[in-house]
């Protein structure tokens, strides 16, 4: 691998232990840190899987936006392309869908409402951001091609099938 082609890799690696890392680890450990419950039952270990899930998704983001956009997820450095390929054929913010999959898994595991406000607060935020700036960003930068895209893979909630830009 070329130091070209690390370059990105290495960013959106330390991007993502700091900025998922803060979301993900440093405040829910803040907001449990007084009163950190233990897991009661069988019910709270089915966070597990949606939480494993949720890491997955954001590990898969980080790779397409690092390999194939040549980028970084964070606004300073974003990709030079487009990138539409892996989860992005299915939904639009897969990155966002793992974090709030990993956030709500947390409120689950540990039967905490403090999670669960945090992680509602946080949606509601990355809906926010996503209309107020990432979409009107996107549409400037890659025009036509980001809009066919919007038109053909949900914001959110994702599709059953892959899309493909060739149709």
């Amino acid at each position: 691998m070329s130091s070209r082609s690390a370059g990105p890799i290495v960013k959106t690696l330390l991007f993502g232990i700091l900025v998922p890392g803060t979301v993900l680890l440093l405040v829910p450990y803040l907001l449990l840190a007084k009163n950190v419950p233990q897991p009661a039952g069988w019910v709270n270990w089915l966070a597990l899987p949606p939480c494993g899930l949720g890491a997955l998704i954001l590990l898969a983001c980080g790779w397409d936006f690092a390999v194939v956009g040549q980028g970084t997820p964070a606004p300073i450095d974003p990709p030079k392309t487009l990138v539409v390929s892996g989860l992005y054929r299915f939904v639009r913010n897969p990155m966002y869908v793992g974090i709030a999959l990993v956030l709500l898994s947390y409120a689950l595991l540990f039967s905490s409402t403090r999670l669960l406000l945090y992680a509602l607060l946080f949606g509601i935020g990355f809906h926010l951001f996503v209309l107020a700036y990432e979409e009107p960003t996107l549409r400037k930068k890659f025009g036509a091609s980001y809009q066919e895209y919007c038109h053909a893979v949900p914001r959110w909630i994702p599709r059953l099938t892959p899309w493909s830009p060739e149709g």
